[in-house]
């Protein structure tokens, strides 16, 4: 009997841990992003990823975008735009050059690259590389960009 009430235990304590990871909207297409963005007085956060491949921005999709302060945040402040080039992960030619334009506007150099942006296009935080601190230091981040910008 105290074998099976601890095996609960446990899988209620994996399915809370699980709960707390979430997933969130990211879209593809900037303009869209951007029109909503403007509609609902948000910013627009671009994430450039090599989603299949890059280990450090499967990192920081672990460690920060899958937390729930982070979709707490992002809900009420950002429209998400995920500017992908995977390997392996299936992906249209009009999505590539999509993206592909976006790189090359952005000068975007490696991954992961996360640029936020104001609905008009206009650069407000630009980070490369991988950002340390989960969900706060992402936030604290762009909060701090906001009151320059």
């Amino acid at each position: 009997m105290k074998k099976l009430f601890f095996t609960l235990l446990a899988c209620v304590a994996g399915l809370q841990l699980m709960a707390s990871e979430v997933k969130l909207d990211w879209k593809t297409d900037v303009s869209k992003a951007q029109e909503q963005a403007k509609k609902e007085k948000k910013l627009v956060l671009l994430d450039f990823t090599g989603s299949d491949w890059c280990g450090w921005c499967i990192k920081l999709d672990h460690d920060t975008f899958s937390k729930k302060e982070w979709a707490d945040y992002a809900k009420t402040n950002l429209v998400l735009v995920q500017v992908d080039f995977p390997h392996e992960k299936e992906q249209s030619d009009e999505q590539k050059k999509a993206n592909e334009a976006l790189q090359k506007k952005y000068n975007v150099e490696g991954f992961p690259t996360i640029i936020v942006v104001k609905p008009d296009g206009t650069v407000v935080w630009t980070k490369e590389g991988y950002l340390s601190g989960g969900p706060k230091a992402m936030i604290d981040e762009i909060e701090q960009a906001k009151k320059k910008a």
